[in-house]
């Protein structure tokens, strides 16, 4: 016989709890939340290196959007129903004190991701959300008479009237088994924030330098932000903006692509070139690579780039030719590096793709196609760049589509 449920969830993510919880906290009872991993709520607790960026201090739906490579236009509409400052409300008014840091991202005062999970599940638990782990979703079909019948990998036969699915990022085939049961259309995902590979003489062995503000550029993309050198090439949140903008792009390249950097974030050759008279007037004896004349510029990527520019240990501010001045203002302003590969970002594994938003009501989350089938999340084809933006999206159409679902049963 059959387990009846009013409203299952397929994911135990970040969307899928606060959609469970949104229907609970507006009266609606039998709300079970499916999870084919051992732990529920597993990306929030290694999101932001286990500090978990829960949102962005952004609280303007028009500044927000512009954060989203996918669904920005679309998202206007959901996020004046929801946007940051409701999310920072609810998490204040259920215990969670949250900090904003220079970067506008948000983070619970205790650097802790668990304080996060906490809140989640005690509020679900409270609200009567129940939960499984370890329970895969083998089968989903519609009903006899109305709703959906769904098979777990326990073997158990669950009924439900309406049906919310936050699987996430639909890499796996596991994820998409519902959309695929029940014939609905998504968009193939492909990475969406990952970091680029280079092999090139001027990062060996620099992991961990890092530069505060520069600017990155793939053809016509580009983005402004920190640069961090690592062990197999380039990330930092300058790099992660670019590869979500570019996501379907770069991976059509095979993530074989030439990256332009700036170092300097738009100074220009001009105001390079005065700062290089400058240590030629006031510092002619003193070695070129010493120190370099811009503020705060790490010293071993400064001599690194001095060396590709043909500059020699022995080479001071007086004697430096013009060839290699004109060599080494290139090496700031547009050094080129050639990308052959990429690597997922461990804390912020974030896909393109997933069902497309003209194929959902927005003010609902719920199928165009399928009646009573909700969607929230990343499973949905909206990603948004590093930061805590994903989180907002999650909080978001979670919240939108739990609202929806209580009132289909008011």
């Amino acid at each position: 016989m059959a387990l009846v449920s009013r409203v299952i969830v397929i994911g135990g993510g970040a969307a899928g709890f606060f959609g469970a919880i949104t229907c609970a906290e507006h009266g609606v009872e039998e709300v079970l939340i499916l999870e084919k991993g051992p732990d529920v709520l597993e990306k929030v607790k290694i999101s932001g290196g286990g500090r978990c960026n829960v949102m962005h201090a952004c609280f303007d739906p028009r500044i927000l959007i512009e954060n989203y490579p996918r669904g920005r236009k679309s998202l206007m509409g959901p996020f004046h129903h929801w946007h940051a400052g409701d999310t920072m409300e609810w998490f204040q008014s259920h215990g969670v004190e949250l900090k904003t840091e220079d970067d506008g991202r948000m983070f619970p005062i205790t650097d802790d991701s668990r304080t996060i999970i906490d809140c989640l599940t005690k509020a679900a638990s409270s609200s009567g959300v129940r939960w499984q782990t370890k329970c895969r979703v083998q089968n989903v079909r519609p009903g006899l008479v109305e709703g959906f019948t769904v098979e777990t990998s326990s073997g158990e036969t669950l009924e439900a009237a309406v049906l919310l699915v936050t699987t996430g990022g639909i890499r796996s085939g596991a994820a998409r088994k519902p959309l695929t049961d029940l014939g609905h259309r998504f968009a193939p995902p492909v990475p969406s924030l990952f970091t680029f590979q280079i092999n090139d003489e001027r990062l060996a062995d620099l992991q961990g330098v890092s530069v505060q503000h520069s600017l990155v550029r793939i053809g016509q993309l580009r983005s402004e932000g920190p640069v961090l050198v690592t062990h197999r090439g380039l990330s930092g949140p300058g790099i992660l903006k670019l590869s979500a903008l570019g996501a379907r792009e770069l991976a059509e390249k095979d993530y074989k692509f030439e990256l332009r950097v700036d170092w300097t974030a738009g100074m220009g050759p001009e105001a390079v070139a005065s700062k290089i008279q400058a240590q030629r007037r006031n510092h002619g004896a003193r070695k070129v690579m010493t120190r370099s004349p811009m503020e705060q510029f790490p010293r071993r990527l400064w001599e690194r780039l001095s060396s590709a520019a043909g500059v020699t240990e022995a080479t001071s501010w007086s004697n430096l030719t013009k060839s290699q001045q004109g060599h080494l203002t290139e090496q700031l302003l547009d050094g080129r590096f050639q990308v052959d590969g990429k690597s997922l970002n461990k804390d912020e594994f974030v896909t393109c793709g997933g069902v497309p938003l003209h194929d959902v009501n927005l003010k609902t989350m719920e199928s165009k196609s399928v009646p009573n089938l909700y969607f929230a999340g990343e499973v949905l084809d909206v990603d948004g760049i590093t930061g805590g933006y994903n989180f907002q999206s999650a909080w978001t159409t979670g919240r939108i589509a739990g609202r929806a679902i209580a009132a289909h049963f008011g």
